[in-house]
């Protein structure tokens, strides 16, 4: 395997492992989950918490074994950018709640973001060449 190839493989490997985690924990503390984004002012907080675990961890699962990438990729994308602006929304005030670890939690998720676009536009092949210089 090349070094190309490795930090790939490696890359999506973490990624994966790093939905797959939080998306049980979903289900094994469900209640702090469900006060956690009621808190933030989300209406169907408990299916839209069991939406969420089923999709990390059904899409990290089929990451972990290298199939269907740029879909689960996209996927975790979208869902990233919704939980972003409506559980770390740091420019609002909650109470209890600390606007600089949100806004912390909001800058890295913005990386996981991009980090899971680069995955999605590698699993779908070479994009075209620009010319343009």
């Amino acid at each position: 395997m090349n070094m190309k190839n490795a930090t790939a493989h490696s890359g999506r490997l973490l990624l994966a492992l790093y939905f797959f985690l939080p998306g049980i924990m979903k289900f094994m503390d469900w209640d702090r989950h469900v006060q956690l984004m009621e808190t933030h002012g989300m209406v169907l907080a408990p299916y839209l918490l069991g939406l969420a675990g089923v999709i990390q961890v059904v899409t990290s699962l089929s990451l972990f074994i290298n199939r269907h990438v740029a879909i689960c990729a996209l996927t975790l994308a979208v869902m990233t950018l919704v939980i972003n602006v409506n559980l770390h929304d740091f420019w609002n005030i909650y109470e209890g709640v600390d606007v600089k670890h949100e806004t912390q939690n909001f800058v890295k998720n913005l990386a996981i973001f991009a980090g899971l676009l680069v995955l999605a536009a590698n699993a779908m092949g070479t994009p075209p060449q620009d010319n343009a210089h």
